[in-house]
């Protein structure tokens, strides 16, 4: 099983960049972390797709799980049992 990593809205792909940005200042790539911000651990259970200067970018937001393709329903039901059982901060 291959998990590709696309914007649930426009299916744009991360190339590994430091897109996100958490209100403790910290940019990363959200996806190499769940969406917890290595530097405050906070958790984001949405993520926004970078807007424009960024090729196919949306900019709007989507439930971080759903960025994730092709996880069988086991792994999915773990992720968000994962991500339900910490706070959770939209911005």
């Amino acid at each position: 099983m291959k998990i590709e990593i696309l914007c649930p809205k426009c299916s744009w792909k991360p190339d590994g960049g430091p897109y996100w940005g958490c209100i403790c200042g910290h940019n990363w790539n959200t996806f190499d972390t769940c969406g917890k911000c290595p530097k405050c651990s906070r958790t984001w259970a949405q993520t926004q797709c970078p807007g424009p200067g960024f090729p196919g970018g949306c900019g709007k937001w989507s439930a971080h799980i759903d960025w994730y393709r092709n996880l069988d329903d086991e792994l999915r039901k773990e992720i968000e049992e994962i991500l339900n059982s910490v706070p959770a901060h939209v911005e």
